[in-house]
């Protein structure tokens, strides 16, 4: 059974930095599934949720969401099956509950993930 979990979220300041990881257990592929952050905020499905990066399978392509372009880092060690996402210069809008799930094709849509975590809430006061 793979499960996931999400942690490093907490409160921040704006202009704070904060890193995400992601660890995936049970998965032997690890290495073959892309990964992708996603956030959702209250009101929202799953369905809905805002992807914010992607990293592929063996980390060297990325994509981000206009709105973080410069400011996050996706990254990916695929010997602890551990996705990071580095947060920096964080702004109001950034607050969410933060997700990631694994993908063995990729996207930037949330049905295209499988293997959600309960998430990790990132709270930015300004």
């Amino acid at each position: 059974q793979v499960q996931v979990e999400e942690s490093g979220g907490g409160l921040v300041q704006a202009g704070d930095s904060v890193m995400l990881s992601c660890v995936v257990s049970g998965r032997r592929t690890f290495d073959k599934y892309a990964m992708g952050w996603f956030r959702q905020v209250p009101g929202k499905e799953r369905e809905e949720r805002e992807c914010v990066a992607t990293i592929n399978y063996s980390g060297d392509t990325t994509y981000y969401t206009d709105s973080v372009e410069g400011r996050f880092t996706n990254s990916r060690e695929n010997a602890k099956n551990t996705v990071y996402l580095q947060m920096d210069n964080q702004e109001p809008e950034d607050q969410s509950l933060y997700y990631c799930g694994g993908s063995p094709f990729g996207g930037a849509t949330a049905d295209e993930y499988v293997d959600w975590g309960r998430g990790t809430q990132v709270t930015v006061s300004s």
